[in-house]
């Protein structure tokens, strides 16, 4: 059997994956809403002839490429959600939702996945098992993944690994970032409300000054990063919003701060959750004021495994060679609800590069943010190649 050569057949279909980018890019949804996206993809999909399951989790899509020959299954993630941002990019298929923008590349995540699907179906016969095309939504701070694998998604058949992507404007074209072991952070939401006595600007001394204490709390909190986290562990505490008072001759009675807390490993997460709570209420304690700390659990670290992490770059480097392989030295402090997954069965997430030649790349989360569209072939073809290399025929 001659094996497709998915390096070339990601370059045929290249003008077909960036026009499905462009077209999802024209229409962005934000999370649980992605009716539009949904019944395209899902379109897409069966057009492919896979059998298809729509409103999975509300708004989900998964798809299965059955083979027909016992084997494993891969799971083949894309995220479908939006931001809520006013697109500033001047593109001529910028975004036609006012106030809503894929200005995270998820867009370009189901482009991929699409390509993919659409290789591999017609190399279906180089394949054995099952692969599961899942297309979530809400992954912007909503934790889709979460809802999508309360949803069974990872069973029917039971998922053996899964394999995502993230397009990645700090990184050049063709090159892709690999990292065994933790590849981004968890991130966890943290409130806290600083209590005090309202009183009269000229009489502090009948008061107890909430934004006084609220200012040591702050200042406090960020020694829990300088002396008390392992340098070789990043920890990030960013404190996004403070409110408090009402006129400049009152004492405020009540602050409320809030932020996010992201570490890279699951001791550091709760050695701060524990923390927080205990410095914020000593501190504003000792100003006769009162700290309640409310901390919600976010998305945990996304942690690749090993051994597909070794898969996945031998398959960069038989696709594109050394220099496509990028090893991270670190792990981004950014997020993805793709843990959700990999806490339950392993997996391998890469990030795609997509930066340009020349001036204007703006970051992820940016209303000007574009990508370099020849990123969506070498990502399609990769995604091919390792669904190959999982369920090749033996």
């Amino acid at each position: 059997m001659i094996e497709s050569n998915f390096r070339e057949l990601a370059a045929v279909h290249r003008d077909e994956i960036i026009s499905v980018r462009r077209h999802l890019h024209q229409y962005p949804e934000l999370g649980f809403r992605e009716r539009l996206t949904s019944a395209f993809v899902a379109d897409a999909l069966t057009r492919l002839g896979l059998s298809v399951r729509q409103g999975v989790a509300g708004t989900g899509v998964v798809a299965l490429l059955k083979t027909g020959r016992p084997g494993p299954c891969l799971a083949v993630r894309a995220d479908m959600d939006a931001l809520p941002l006013t697109e500033a990019t001047g593109l001529p298929f910028a975004s036609q939702h006012d106030g809503v923008m894929h200005a995270c590349g998820h867009d370009g995540h189901m482009a991929m996945v699409l390509g993919a699907a659409r290789m591999l179906t017609a190399a279906r016969e180089e394949l054995c098992g099952t692969v599961k095309f899942i297309f979530q939504p809400a992954e912007e701070m909503l934790g889709g993944a979460r809802h999508m694998v309360e949803a069974g998604v990872l069973e029917s058949p039971r998922v053996d690994g899964i394999v995502g992507l993230h397009l990645w404007p700090d990184l050049a074209t063709g090159r892709f970032g690999v990292r065994p072991g933790t590849v981004m952070a968890s991130m966890d939401h943290v409130d806290i409300t600083v209590h005090g006595k309202a009183g009269h600007g000229a009489a502090p001394h009948q008061g107890v000054d909430a934004i006084l204490a609220a200012a040591h709390v702050l200042a406090a909190l960020q020694a829990l990063v300088s002396r008390e986290s392992d340098p070789a562990e990043p920890v990030v505490l960013s404190m996004g919003s403070i409110r408090g008072g009402s006129l400049p001759n009152i004492i405020a009675d009540r602050v409320e701060i809030r932020g996010t807390v992201r570490a890279v490993s699951s001791e550091a997460r709760e050695h701060m959750q524990r923390r927080i709570a205990a410095l914020a209420e000593a501190v504003a304690g000792g100003l006769n004021a009162r700290a309640e700390v409310a901390y919600e659990l976010g998305y945990p670290p996304t942690v690749n495994d090993p051994g597909l992490i070794r898969r996945a770059e031998a398959c960069l480097l038989n696709l594109f060679g050394q220099e496509a392989v990028a090893a991270l030295d670190r792990s981004p402090m950014t997020s993805e609800d793709m843990a959700f997954y990999m806490e339950q069965v392993p997996g391998a997430f890469l990030l795609v590069g997509a930066k340009g030649a020349g001036e204007g790349n703006y970051p992820l989360h940016h209303p000007q943010m574009t990508i370099d569209e020849r990123a969506l072939e070498y990502g399609a073809a990769f995604l091919a190649e390792f669904a190959r290399d999982f369920l090749r025929t033996r």
